[in-house]
């Protein structure tokens, strides 16, 4: 009896420990960082969206009252066939004038103007919130 118990103890010993270093085991490949061969994972990257911006240039800077001239330029990041609009600033504040028109293709722009407010007039370009630099035309 003596042998049988001796021998079941042994068993029970080998087994806690295989256990145990199967836990080990266990913990170490959790713990390990998977090598790329191992486990493939596609990694799909965005190209980096263009920052919108508008660019806008004036076919004169001096004008008779309600007389046609025109404003053209380009824009980036900007959708084909987004409205582009003229603001004029009033009193102080930016006003969108009855004055738009879609973006090309191509990414230009070409819009027909006329302005009635006598003076040196600071105008902008505007789509959504971007904005082209302000630039003058007088009205004389």
């Amino acid at each position: 009896m003596l042998v049988s118990k001796r021998r079941s103890l042994r068993i029970a010993v080998v087994g806690a420990l295989g256990t145990a270093s199967l836990a080990l085991a266990g913990t170490a490949m959790a713990a390990t960082p998977a090598t790329p061969a191992a486990s493939p994972v596609a990694v799909v990257q965005k190209a980096p969206a263009a920052k919108a911006g508008i660019t806008a240039t004036p076919s004169v800077t001096s004008v008779r009252a309600w007389q046609l001239f025109r404003v053209t330029g380009k824009t980036t990041g900007i959708k084909a066939g987004t409205k582009v609009t003229l603001q004029q600033k009033q009193h102080g504040k930016w006003v969108s004038l009855p004055a738009s028109t879609p973006v090309l293709r191509s990414g230009s722009y070409s819009l027909g103007v006329k302005l009635g407010l006598k003076g040196k007039n600071d105008l902008r370009i505007v789509s959504g919130n971007t904005a082209s630099p302000v630039f003058n035309v007088t009205v004389r």
